[in-house]
């Protein structure tokens, strides 16, 4: 998983690099494809299967008032101001690594840019409570305490879960609830925390394409996540893009800049 998580995380980081304003997402999910072809693993969305639904692109796109699993498409263009959430999920050797990141299209407003820090913020914060004999809901209770903190709006119908050889597995991990509620954490468990928030309103609609997820209020949302696993001391974060150096280094970075 290891392996599978940086694999991951680079391609996520690769795409996240080359967005443009002018660019389809279509372009952007093609890229993915073949990034994963050169770096010998699988996409784990192409073909996820929801009941008659089939998921037709190598990565989710997602723009805007989008929150999650948006489709490339060709008239999708970016512009300018935009956010888009590239979510990267992958197979490799059997065993998954997902991540997301929402990321500004040029230049956006202030208030967007808070959106995304918040949202960011809060992931870590929420890994930081992952933890060997710790519970789900103190994860969700320190996303959720702070997102609302901040004026923002926790997302309730999607939720973080356990992930190794299929893509989502228990436990679900809610970004809403009660610390020291909720199944119990132990060491060397896999789970992916991903807070989802939108500006003002939790509530969200889908799209007539039946996959994309967008924001009731057609407001701009912001999505992060990382593939983890569970420790004693502190969890290890396995989606670092190549370059990034060591977990521990890595999740340090992140907790201290929370700090200051």
């Amino acid at each position: 998983m290891r392996n599978a998580g940086r694999s991951a995380a680079t391609i996520l980081d690769r795409l996240c690099r080359m967005v443009r304003p002018g660019m389809s997402t279509l372009e952007i999910d093609e890229a993915g494809g073949e990034m994963m072809r050169d770096f010998r693993v699988k996409s784990a969305c192409k073909g996820y299967r929801s009941g008659n639904r089939v998921f037709p692109s190598f990565t989710c796109l997602s723009i805007n008032d989008e929150v999650v699993h948006g489709i490339g498409m060709p008239d999708r263009i970016l512009k300018d101001g935009d956010v888009l959430s590239v979510d990267v999920c992958i197979r490799e050797n059997g065993v998954i690594g997902d991540n997301c990141r929402t990321i500004p299209v040029g230049t956006v407003s202030p208030e967007i840019e808070r959106l995304l820090k918040i949202t960011e913020e809060s992931l870590y914060l929420g890994i930081s409570q992952a933890l060997h004999k710790k519970r789900v809901g103190d994860v969700s209770q320190a996303v959720q305490e702070y997102v609302e903190g901040a004026g923002f709006a926790v997302i309730t119908n999607f939720v973080g879960h356990g992930v190794g050889r299929t893509l989502h597995e228990e436990p679900q991990i809610p970004n809403f609830g009660n610390a020291g509620t909720g199944p119990q954490f132990r060491k060397g468990m896999a789970i992916c925390i991903e807070p989802m928030v939108n500006m003002k309103s939790p509530q969200i609609r889908m799209a007539k394409d039946g996959w994309t997820a967008l924001a009731v209020d057609g407001m701009p949302s912001a999505h992060f996540e990382h593939t983890l696993l569970v420790d004693e001391d502190k969890p290890e974060i396995l989606t670092i893009p190549e370059g990034e150096g060591e977990a521990d280094e890595y999740i340090n970075s992140k907790l201290a800049g929370l700090a200051a």
